[in-house]
């Protein structure tokens, strides 16, 4: 009979829990899952804003809020040097659009000290996109946000582990509403501006294993931004190209 190397055996068993352990950790978990399960709050994090930012062509202030997690035994002190090991910074910025992870929005009229949340439900927060050039050909003023909703994973946190989804606003934070379909995973978004339409795409987990494969289903949709109420509208290229 032919012995393996002890090594080799160890590091196949390490691959074969590794696997496992991928196995384990789907992305959604459909039992209860229309509960939306609420985020377990971690006492090792404190609340913070950043330094509002103004984008150019607009009439608001934006503050990003979210967390930044502080650890037991290390003190931190502001303005002083000892905050240099640890970052304050929950997003960063490039002329129109505002990156990271961060949980809410305050937006601030350039000519008050008003501050008006986006929303008051629980949210993660990874892109916010202002369409900047819809503004310039159209006036209307509109920010593009990819975020996470929902534990869909049932870890007890918002994550990039959660599904990903689809939202729009006005520039001041308000008309705040959900594009991407419940249990659909945003893919990704562009602009035609020949059209003055969002358009976007997602992927379904037909088969209920909580992963997103290549068995599962893409979805092709639109928004026209300069309509009233942003109504999805749903288009097939594929099977709609193949006809003359």
């Amino acid at each position: 009979m032919k012995k393996f190397p002890l090594y080799i055996i160890a590091i196949t068993a390490f691959l074969a829990s590794c696997t496992e352990k991928e196995k384990t950790t789907p992305k959604v978990i459909y039992e209860d899952a229309k509960a939306k399960p609420t985020a377990k709050a971690d006492s090792s994090q404190i609340k913070i804003a950043d330094l509002p930012i103004h984008m150019e062509g607009t009439k608001y202030l934006i503050h990003a809020i979210g967390d930044v997690r502080i650890y037991d035994g290390n003190t931190r002190t502001y303005g002083s040097s000892k905050t240099n090991s640890v970052s304050y910074a929950i997003s960063n910025y490039n002329r129109f659009e505002l990156t990271g992870y961060f949980e809410n929005l305050k937006f601030q009229h350039i000519d008050s000290t008003a501050l008006k949340p986006l929303t008051d439900k629980k949210i993660q927060m990874q892109t916010v996109t202002f369409l900047n050039t819809i503004s310039d050909k159209t006036k209307k003023q509109i920010l593009v946000y990819s975020l996470v909703d929902m534990d869909t994973n049932k870890d007890g946190k918002l994550d990039a582990n959660d599904i990903k989804c689809l939202y729009i606003s006005d520039i001041s934070g308000k008309n705040f509403q959900k594009l991407s379909a419940e249990f659909q995973e945003l893919i990704d978004w562009n602009i035609v501006e020949a059209q003055n339409r969002l358009y976007y795409r997602t992927i379904e987990d037909i088969n209920k294993n909580g992963a997103f494969d290549k068995n599962d289903l893409v979805h092709y949709y639109y928004v026209d931004l300069l309509s009233p109420d942003w109504k999805t509208e749903k288009y097939d290229p594929i099977e709609n190209g193949n006809k003359e």
